[in-house]
Formats: structure tokens, sequence, C-alpha cells
């Protein structure tokens, strides 16, 4: 376990958008027990835990108290019988890393959540999602460290409380995942393909099923094209990836917000939506954003923070932006989304020191 002065860590490095100011102290923890102490010795008020920082806005002054970046690495992969495997991952491992090789192994499930970057300890919290899977899908069970008592527990799926883009563990101080578990198929295909676009892609009707490979190649060229695989000279990818979540509506408000919309875009435009679960359906953040006036580069080339050039959901850091900077964008983008559509649209990200 190491740890750092302030004046060694800026938390811009630590954060795929590049934004944040230094930690008054930085210790990274690379095994599960240095976790355990590093979290224990901290105040309960002043740590944040921090995995692969790719679902953070952190403040421009920083974090003052301790930050944890949770290192942990290793896994294992255990039969269950019936062409079925339970993977175990460190919380601290690379997730694109961790599906990659999945996928190399023969194993299906993961595929279609390739090129997400963070951590693999991210990614119950957020019930991680993408083209027609999520984590909840996956998910067998959570080692976490529970804070308010100092403990060491295993927590089934079902006690997560796993919704869309989010479980009881976001934005809560309660608990630090220490490792993941997940149950995958061992045949060498995928899950069945779900989203339209990625069935397109790779050719197939939906619910059908492919060599998990190919369904890795054809989401990781679709990411591509939307500017959502990291790649540090290009800065479209400098981002949160989604800044926003898609809107959820119930059925009973739905009549009345397919209203508004229609007497902007005009009536008979087709509105995407989506089921979300009994009574609610959900609509295309992105979508909104785009009828509500703002482009895909918004608010042009020379701005420090701007939409992504391939993506209206991203927004980026064009490579001198601060959180002051990308925090003014989203305010104008779901400011103008409400006033057009009368949608409040949600950050995604974890704010730290900052609020929207």
């Amino acid at each position: 376990m190491t740890s750092l002065p302030l004046a060694a860590v800026p938390l811009s490095g630590y954060t795929t958008l590049r934004v944040g100011g230094p930690a008054t102290r930085f210790v990274s923890a690379e095994s599960a027990e240095e976790v355990v102490t590093a979290v224990r010795a901290a105040a309960a008020d002043d740590l944040l835990v921090l995995g692969g920082g790719s679902n953070l806005v952190i403040s421009d002054t920083g974090f003052t108290g301790t930050v944890v970046r949770v290192a942990n690495r290793g896994g294992k992969i255990d039969s269950l019988g019936e062409g079925r495997v339970a993977l175990t991952v460190e919380a601290g491992e690379d997730w694109d890393a961790v599906v990659r090789q999945t996928v190399e192994a023969g194993l299906g499930g993961l595929e279609c959540l390739s090129g997400i970057p963070g951590s693999v300890g991210a990614t119950p919290v957020q019930n991680v999602g993408a083209y027609g899977v999520e984590i909840s899908q996956l998910l067998i069970s959570v080692d976490l460290l529970d804070r308010a008592s100092g403990e060491v527990r295993t927590l089934a799926a079902a006690e997560l409380a796993l919704g869309y883009r989010t479980s009881m563990l976001k934005n809560t101080e309660r608990a630090v995942v220490l490792r993941v578990r997940f149950e995958l198929a061992d045949g060498g295909l995928s899950a069945p393909i779900r989203y339209t676009e990625l069935a397109r892609v790779l050719g197939v009707r939906q619910g059908r099923q492919v060599p998990a490979a190919d369904a890795r190649a054809a989401v990781l060229e679709l990411r591509r094209g939307k500017g959502m695989v990291l790649d540090p000279d290009d800065h479209d990818t400098w981002s949160v990836g989604s800044f926003f979540t898609n809107p959820i509506v119930t059925q009973a408000e739905l009549p009345a917000v397919l209203a508004r919309i229609a007497s902007v875009v005009g009536e008979g435009t087709p509105v995407p939506q989506y089921p979300a679960g009994v009574g609610t359906s959900k609509l295309s953040a992105a979508w909104l954003i785009e009828r509500a006036g703002f482009a895909k580069g918004y608010p042009g080339d020379t701005a420090p923070a701007a939409l992504s050039s391939k993506h209206t959901l991203a927004l980026t850091n064009r490579g001198s932006a601060t959180t002051d900077d990308v925090l003014t964008l989203a305010r104008e983008i779901r400011d103008g989304v409400h006033t057009r559509f009368g949608v409040t649209l949600q950050p995604e990200p974890v704010l730290v020191g900052c609020v929207l």
C-alpha cells in the first residue's frame, strides 16, 4: 500500500474526464486486505473511494480528505455445471480487460459490455449496461466492506436493489466493493442479442446468439464510432461516457410528456421510447438533447468543454476544460431540454464536491 502527499496527486490524472483538483492524502491499495485497512483508517466523512475514475466528476478544488484507490487484482473461474461458470474478479481489475479475457476463454455473457471504461468494482454500483445487457442479468454476488460495521460481507445480487444505472450502493458511503462474481456460459456464444443496432451490425435477428468474439468486435466498432472507447489522442473520449441517463416516465405521465414533445417537434414525429419495467417507459436522452438544439460538437471547437462530435450524450474535455466548464455546459443542456420538453435529465456520473 502506497500513500502520497497532496502535491503528487492531482485527481484529474485518475479520471477519464481529466478534471478535478488534488487530494489531501492519496492511498493506493493493491489487495482487498489493503483496501479494508485503508478505508477503516480513514474518517467516515473524508473518504473518497476511487476505481477507474470513469464515472466521476470531481470539483476543481479537489478532495479534502483521503482518496483510496482500489487497485486489487486477480480472479478465478469455478464450474457451476451444465455449461455455466462462476467468474470471481477483484474490484480493482480493469473492466474491459476482464471482458476481453472472458471472450478469449470462450465464456459468454459480458461481451456486449465491451469497451466500457472503469474498474470491475464499479459495475454493480452503477448496474452498468449497454447494448441490451446489464450487470444485474449476470451478477451472482459481491464481497464488500460495510463501513458502518467495519465487517466484510457477501451480498447476493437480489440484495443490492439493482435498477436502471443504479443500486443501493450508488451515491452512498455505506460500503466498498472488494470483489464481484458473475455467472457466465462456457459454450463460446454470446448472450442473446437484444439491441436492434447491434443485431443489424451482426446481421442477425434479435434474440439470436453469435460467437462472443463477434459480438465483442461489433460492440467495440459501434462504441468507437460514438467516441466511447478511451483514446488518449481523441478528445471525444475524454468524458464519463453518457453524462445523462435516459429519462424514465410513468405510463400516467407519458401522454402529457409526448404531447409536449409533439408540440415542439411536430405531430406525427416518432419519439423513441422503450419499456423500462412495470408501468414505466424510457425516453432517449440523446434524442431529446439534439431536438432541444444541442447538436454534436456544441458549442464548438474552441470551447474548453463540448458535446462529443460523435455522440450527444457525452460531454467532453477538449483538452483544457475545468470541472466548472463541464458543469456549466451540463446545466445549459439540462435546462434547455427541460424548457423545451418539460423533461429533467439526471446526471449519470457521481459528482464529488460539486453539484449540477
